[in-house]
């Protein structure tokens, strides 16, 4: 089994590289096992002013801010803490699994036979969710979600386009895509949405300037010029959004559906 995903807590070598998700931006949102992580480092390395400065506070490690660094300078740092037998800590904002540019640094740390281990963060698509106090998938309405972005400085396959994607006509979290709003408005039309589609913008989830705005697709766009959003913002897209009772309850819940542990009684 290769060395780098062990099976149990038996398998984990003695000394491991850590990469923890901050969470979108609230510290407490942070995992109990990621703040314990970063009590114990000797070294953190963290991603620049999106982290919460309350969680590298105070810490007993050496703090390098990643936000001038290049992968092969981050690279550096986590391996001459590695050769010195410290616990190195690559704390990255929201979840490192997305948009969180872990692979490159993985494939150094394969390359070099150092151990690792990824613990989850929130995402601040969850978190933006929660700020909207809605429920991203509802029963006939969208049981899918889809995260993605728009194509700017970093392409998006062509079969992966906004236009082809809002076909679905499922839930959509776009990241990293706020500063295009008119071009992402365009871009879902063509797919099928139509203006009077929910949309909501998020700005900077869970953190104490937190924004939102809610419109349709005819009107986001200038709400959003309006408010001057321009970066660190979701935006959420969806029928889920609907500010309205859902039009059908979960089966989970309901009085006349059984289920493993509870029979379900019909109505009279």
């Amino acid at each position: 089994m290769n060395q780098n995903t062990p099976k149990d807590n038996q398998d984990l070598p003695a000394l491991l590289v850590h990469f923890v998700g901050a969470g979108p931006g609230d510290p407490e949102l942070i995992t109990v096992k990621g703040q314990r992580l970063l009590r114990e480092a000797d070294i953190v390395i963290y991603t620049g002013s999106l982290v919460p400065k309350p969680l590298i506070t105070g810490l007993a490690a050496t703090i390098h801010n990643s936000a001038g660094l290049n992968l092969d300078e981050v690279f550096a740092l986590i391996l001459a803490g590695f050769k010195s037998g410290k616990k190195v800590v690559r704390l990255h904002t929201g979840d490192p699994s997305i948009y969180g540019a872990i692979n490159e640094q993985i494939a150094l740390l394969r390359q070099h036979d150092i151990p690792f281990k990824i613990i989850p963060g929130v995402s601040s698509a969850t978190a933006a969710a929660a700020a909207l106090q809605t429920e991203l998938t509802l029963p006939e309405v969208s049981q899918t979600v889809i995260f993605t972005r728009r194509s700017g400085r970093t392409p998006v396959p062509e079969k992966e386009s906004l236009e082809l994607l809002a076909s679905h006509q499922a839930t959509m979290m776009i990241f990293l895509s706020v500063g295009m709003i008119v071009e992402v408005v365009k871009d879902l039309k063509k797919g099928g949405y139509t203006d009077e589609t929910p949309v909501a913008v998020v700005e900077k989830a869970s953190w104490p300037e937190e924004r939102h705005i809610r419109g349709t697709l005819a009107t986001i766009a200038q709400q959003v010029a309006d408010a001057k959003i321009t970066k660190t913002a979701i935006i959420a897209v969806g029928n889920v959004l609907a500010e309205t009772p859902p039009p059908a309850l979960s089966k989970l819940y309901d009085s006349a559906f059984t289920h493993e542990y509870r029979q379900g009684v019909k109505p009279q």
